[in-house]
C-alpha cells in the first residue's frame, strides 16, 4: 500500500457524548491526537468503535439530544477482499464504504453500510477489513496466556487453522463424553431399547391410522343405528313419492294447474317452472335414498367386530395415556428413538467415530503447532530487535511452546511469552520479570510487529505509550511514523515526543456551552502545533523556552 493511499476519509459525529457536531477529515500517514486530560481524546476512538459494530447503549447520546449519529467513510478501492464481501452482501457502492450507526435514548441501535440497513455483526465484519484498534490497556492483557496465543496466531496468519482445531476438539469431546455415557449406562440403555422395541412392535401390530379410525367410527355409528336408519329411509320415501298424498304427487298437481292458468296470465309461468324443478329434485332425492337403503341392513356380527376393534384401539391409547389420534405419532417417535440408539448408542460404532474425530483433531493440532514453531522464531526476533530501540538494549524476547500432556481446544502446546529485559539475564515469563514501563514497551513492540503483517490498512493506537517517557518516547514516535509509510496510523498520545513525529495533528478541547461541556477537535497548522507541543512540554505556563523547544522538536522531526 502506498503512503498516499487514503483509507479512513472522514468521521462525522452528531450528539455523541459531549460532541454536538463534528465533521473530521483524515489524511494518509501518521496523525496524532492530543489534548488536556478530560478533554475527550478517547471519544474519537469510542465513536469509531461504534461505527465498526462495537456494543453501545443510550449513555453515548449527548444530554438533551434524541439520538447519537456516527458515520465513518472509508476508501476501499485498495481492498479487493472488502469489495468482494460488499458485493456478496449486496452492499457495494463503487470504491466507497460508508459505515453508520444511530443510537437513540432508549438504547435502540440501527446500523447502515452504504445507506443500506445491516446488522451490528455485518458492521463488525466490514470493520475487520478496515481498522485495527490497539487500546491503552493492551499491555495488561498481554500477561494473559490467551492474549499471547492469539497474538502469535495473528502474526503467523494461523487464526483460521486455530479455529478449525478448536471446533474439531469440541466435536471429539462431544463424542468422547457420549461414549462414556453409553458405556456407563449400557444396562439402562439395553432396558430402554427393549422397552421401546416392545412398544414399537405393539403399535405396529395394531395397524392403526387416523384415516382408518375416522372410517371405523363412522361405520360404528351406522351399525349402531341401523334400525332407525332403515325406518327413517322408508318413511322419507313414502312421504316423498310412494303414496297418493306424497309430496311429489301434490307438487305435480299444483304445477299442472298453474300451467293451465299461465295461459290466462304468463306471470304465473316462473312459479310453475320452479315447481317443475322442485319435482325433479324430489325425484333425485328419492333415487339417492333408495340407493342408500339398498346397502343398509342390520349386521350384528359386523357391529361386534367393529366394537371390538374400537375397544382394542382405546385400550392401547389408555395404556400409554394418550388420545387414540396420537397413537401414530407415538409410533413414529418410538421408532426414531430406536433408530437414534442404533446409530449413536452402539458402543462399537461410537468408539470408531470418537477415534476418528480424535485423529482429525490431532492432525490439525500438529499442523497448528508446526506453524507456531516457525512463527514464534520470526516474531521473537522481530520483537527483540524492536526492544533494542526501546531502551531495552541487550534484552531478549522469546516465545516458549510448552507441550501439554493431552492437549486442548487450542492445540498441543501452551504459548508463553518470556523476556530477559537486560543482557546477562535468562528469559522468564513476562508477568514475573517485566516492570510496568518495560511491559508497555514490549507490548508496543508486539503490536507494531503484528500490525506490519496485518492486511488492515488503518491502525489506531489509543495511548499505547503509557509508562514511556524521555528518549524512548521519541523512538516510539519514530516507530509509529515508520509504520505509517505502509499504513494509515492514528495515535492518541500524551507525550510531546510522539506528537512531534506526526505528519498531521488534531487537538481535542472542551468548552462550556448552554450549561454543559462540549468537546471540539481541531486540525492544527504549524504555529498551532508549536503551541500544543509547548503545552505538553511545559504544562499550564508556557514560556518562550518551551516554545523554542517545541519548535526544535517539530523542526527536527517534521
Amino acid at each position: 500500500m502506498e503512503q498516499d493511499t487514503l483509507m479512513l476519509r472522514q468521521l462525522s459525529l452528531r450528539d455523541f457524548v459531549i460532541v454536538d457536531a463534528l465533521d473530521l477529515e483524515f489524511g494518509s500517514g501518521f496523525t496524532v491526537l492530543t489534548g488536556e486530560t478530560g478533554a475527550g481524546k478517547s471519544i474519537l476512538i469510542d465513536a469509531l468503535a461504534l461505527a465498526l459494530g462495537e456494543r453501545g447503549d443510550a449513555g453515548v447520546v449527548r444530554q438533551g439530544a434524541a439520538r447519537a449519529d456516527i458515520s465513518a467513510e472509508f476508501d476501499g478501492s485498495a481492498l479487493p477482499a472488502l469489495q468482494t464481501w460488499l458485493q456478496e452482501n449486496e452492499l457495494d457502492d463503487d470504491a466507497n464504504c460508508l459505515l453508520r450507526r444511530v443510537i437513540d435514548t432508549s438504547g435502540r441501535s440501527r446500523c447502515f453500510i452504504n445507506g443500506r440497513s445491516v446488522s451490528a455483526q455485518q458492521l463488525r465484519e466490514a470493520g475487520e477489513f478496515l481498522v485495527d484498534i490497539h487500546g491503552q490497556h493492551a499491555h495488561q492483557s498481554l500477561l494473559k496466556s490467551a492474549t499471547q496465543r492469539e497474538l502469535l496466531d495473528s502474526f503467523g496468519g494461523l487464526q483460521a487453522l486455530a479455529q478449525q482445531t478448536a471446533e474439531q476438539h469440541r466435536r471429539w469431546r462431544t463424542l468422547h463424553d457420549k461414549l462414556s455415557t453409553v458405556r456407563n449406562a449400557s444396562g439402562e440403555l439395553d432396558a430402554e431399547r427393549e422397552r421401546l422395541q416392545w412398544r414399537a412392535d405393539e403399535l405396529t401390530a395394531l395397524q392403526f391410522t387416523l384415516a382408518d379410525w375416522d372410517t371405523l367410527q363412522a361405520e360404528h355409528g351406522r351399525l349402531v343405528n341401523a334400525a332407525s336408519l332403515i325406518e327413517g329411509v322408508a318413511f322419507a320415501l313414502d312421504a316423498l313419492i310412494e303414496n297418493e298424498a306424497a309430496a311429489q304427487h301434490q307438487i305435480n298437481l299444483v304445477a299442472a294447474r298453474l300451467e293451465h292458468l299461465a295461459g290466462f296470465d304468463p306471470a304465473l309461468q316462473p312459479a310453475r317452472d320452479l315447481l317443475e324443478s322442485a319435482s325433479v329434485q324430489l325425484q333425485e332425492a328419492a333415487y339417492t335414498l333408495r340407493r342408500y337403503g339398498d346397502h343398509l341392513e342390520a349386521d350384528p356380527a359386523r357391529l361386534v367386530a367393529v366394537e371390538q376393534r374400537i375397544e382394542q384401539v382405546l385400550d392401547c391409547a389408555r395404556k400409554y395415556r394418550i388420545k387414540p389420534d396420537a397413537l401414530p405419532e407415538l409410533l413414529a417417535s418410538t421408532q426414531a428413538r430406536l433408530d437414534e440408539m442404533g446409530a449413536n448408542d452402539d458402543p462399537a460404532a461410537l468408539e470408531k467415530d470418537t477415534t476418528a474425530a480424535h485423529e482429525q483433531w490431532l492432525a490439525l493440532a500438529r499442523k497448528l503447532g508446526s506453524g507456531r514453531v516457525k512463527t514464534a522464531k520470526i516474531l521473537a526476533q522481530t520483537v527483540t530487535a524492536s526492544m533494542q530501540q526501546l531502551a531495552l538494549a541487550g534484552g531478549v524476547f522469546e516465545i516458549a511452546l510448552v507441550p501439554l500432556e493431552t492437549g486442548n481446544a487450542h492445540g498441543l502446546e501452551q504459548v508463553e511469552f518470556r523476556v530477559a529485559p537486560h543482557a546477562g539475564t535468562l528469559p522468564k515469563p513476562l508477568a514475573k520479570v517485566a516492570s510496568g514501563g518495560e511491559l508497555s514497551r514490549i507490548s508496543l513492540a508486539l503490536q507494531t510487529a503484528v500490525s506490519q503483517i496485518a492486511g488492515v490498512p488503518t491502525l489506531i493506537f489509543d495511548e499505547v505509550d503509557v509508562g514511556i517517557g524521555g528518549g524512548v518516547a521519541e523512538i516510539v514516535g519514530q516507530l509509529l511514523k515508520d509504520l505509517a509509510h505502509s499504513r494509515q496510523v492514528l495515535c492518541i498520545t500524551h507525550l510531546p515526543q510522539v506528537a512531534a513525529c506526526g505528519t498531521r495533528h488534531l487537538q481535542v478541547s472542551k468548552t462550556q456551552q448552554d450549561g454543559g461541556v462540549v468537546s471540539h477537535i481541531t486540525p492544527l497548522a504549524a504555529p498551532e502545533r508549536v503551541e500544543e507541543i509547548a503545552r505538553m512540554l511545559g504544562g499550564v505556563k508556557i514560556t518562550d523556552t518551551t516554545r523554542k523547544h517545541a519548535a526544535e522538536m517539530l523542526g527536527v522531526t517534521g
